[in-house]
């Protein structure tokens, strides 16, 4: 088997595929940039909501922590302190 020459790509093509890669490069790089500003947006929003979930997931907790400490006190037959009410407020 004999290896033969390559075929010469032809100048039109060339600056065909190479036009293509610049410009897929641009259109990469414009899309990021898009992509990145709305990403940054949505990071800003979550970041607020975060903080809304915490309180809210504190404030359930808090309350889950009183009903828990009431059962204990009744089934193992525990006086509840007199200062019971300002360590565990009722939440409302």
């Amino acid at each position: 088997m004999a290896s033969q020459a390559p075929v010469k790509v032809s100048p039109l093509i060339k600056a065909g595929r190479w036009s293509a890669l610049v410009v897929g490069i641009l259109y990469g790089s414009k899309h990021y940039n898009t992509l990145s500003a709305r990403e940054v947006e949505l990071r800003e929003i979550e970041a607020k909501q975060k903080v809304i979930r915490d309180a809210q997931l504190a404030k359930e907790r808090k309350a889950l922590d009183r009903e828990q400490m009431l059962y204990l006190a009744k089934e193992t037959g525990t006086p509840i302190p007199a200062d019971f009410d300002k360590m565990y407020p009722v939440s409302s």
